[in-house]
């Protein structure tokens, strides 16, 4: 068997703390407004993809989640992976004229590729998996092609397979600048601050439903930039001083500026959904109870101490400091029980061993005010939150090991389902 040509790369979740919302170009998703986001842990959220190219490949194929796709039904798949692969075709012809003879050139850019990919969070999380997708996917074309791009220069090939994707090719704290040249070339992601720089934040997400959102994100945006009157003023004014309040927030640390300005721009970002004609409404009751029992806990604490942050969909993202995150845990477990046929590990597995077991969850409120505040707001049905995940600031993609790769030796998936 002769030298194998693969990578195996892991990209993470990003939750973004001023909102990318609106696009001025579609085919090479440009958006209207910057955006920023905070990188989770990939131990806990990540996709793995492993890419192989072959001259004995007669097609290229792709496996998600163990299960056979047309890799040719995304048109936003099939744009990254050809941006990809010129990309590898001009190193190959400058290795030409850098004097490398041509039959020691490696051909991959001509070589079809196989491509497995898999979340370590389950689909039914409602966690969306476009942005940390295709950041592996890149990122592992990267590593195969031995591409010379920095990694600002990759993230726009990310970008055009999923705009947030961009700026999962960094960890901490990264900003996806929105440029303005027609072609595209300034819109990329840049990294604001690594994740050891603020390694006292961590993050709680609520899942309030995992189910397919009635209106896409796509769809949504475009209505919004077509009839929103307040999106105007949201792009022309507030989201740039908000992008420069959040940096220095982040800077130097100061998580009460950081929460305010996380939670507003949250808010504004929902209004400016409701604004659409017709309005879009993407949160629900769960949504708004939590969102209530953040500020009720902030009150209870005399200082903002929790931030929410909602997408576009129902689950809450919790920021809080790690001295903070224990109340915050027994809170919402308190508050919202887990239903009794949900597993205790599926609906919190603590990997920060906040409980000794998972059945302690929503059975111990350590402090007195919370546990005076828990009492006075009480439990929401069981099951309006279906899953908890625990998590902190993480890390930009990972180059793993062969051991570690989704294909077998002939290349075909080693965990394949029909």
């Amino acid at each position: 068997m002769g030298k194998v040509y693969e990578a195996t790369v892991t990209a993470p979740v990003n939750i973004a703390v001023i909102k990318y919302w609106g696009k001025r170009d579609s085919a090479l998703i440009l958006p209207t407004n910057s955006s920023l986001s905070v990188t989770l842990s990939q131990d806990h959220l990540s996709t793995r993809t492993t890419i192989r190219a072959s001259p004995d490949f007669t097609i290229d194929r792709l496996w998600l989640n163990g299960v056979e796709e047309d890799i040719n039904a995304s048109k936003r798949l099939v744009n990254s992976i050809t941006t990809s692969r010129k990309l590898r075709e001009a190193l190959e012809e400058k290795q030409k004229q850098d004097g490398i003879p041509a039959e020691s050139v490696v051909p991959l850019s001509q070589w079809k590729i196989h491509v497995c990919s898999e979340n370590n969070f389950p689909t039914a999380a409602g966690l969306a998996s476009s942005a940390s997708g295709y950041a592996a996917l890149v990122s592992a074309l990267g590593t195969l092609y031995e591409l010379p791009q920095t990694t600002s220069e990759l993230s726009r090939v990310a970008r055009v397979g999923s705009g947030s994707a961009c700026r999962s090719m960094f960890g901490g704290f990264v900003a996806w600048q929105a440029g303005m040249a027609d072609d595209g070339h300034d819109s990329l992601a840049v990294q604001v601050a690594d994740r050891q720089h603020w390694p006292e934040l961590q993050a709680l997400i609520l899942v309030a439903s995992d189910k397919k959102k009635a209106i896409s994100s796509t769809a949504g945006m475009q209505t919004t930039v077509e009839t929103s009157s307040l999106f105007a003023e949201r792009v022309r004014t507030v989201v740039p001083q908000r992008m420069e309040a959040m940096k220095a927030a982040i800077a130097k640390r100061d998580f009460e500026a950081f929460a305010e300005i996380t939670m507003r721009d949250s808010n504004q970002f929902h209004a400016v959904c409701l604004d659409t004609y017709p309005p879009i409404s993407y949160m629900n009751d769960t949504s708004r109870a939590v969102a209530g029992l953040v500020h009720a806990f902030n009150s209870a604490r005399g200082r903002t101490a929790a931030a929410y942050t909602y997408d576009a969909g129902p689950n809450a993202v919790i920021y809080a400091l790690k001295s903070d995150m224990r109340d915050l845990v027994e809170l919402f477990t308190y508050c919202f029980p887990r239903e009794d046929n949900i597993l205790p590990d599926a609906f919190y597995p603590d990997p920060f061993g906040i409980f000794d077991s998972p059945e302690q969850a929503g059975h111990r409120l350590t402090d007195p005010v919370v546990s005076k505040l828990a009492s006075t707001v009480g439990k929401y049905s069981a099951g309006s939150v279906r899953r908890i995940i625990h998590t902190e600031v993480g890390d930009g993609p990972r180059v793993l090991p062969v051991s570690q790769s989704l294909l077998n030796d002939v290349g075909m998936p080693k965990r394949a389902r029909e």
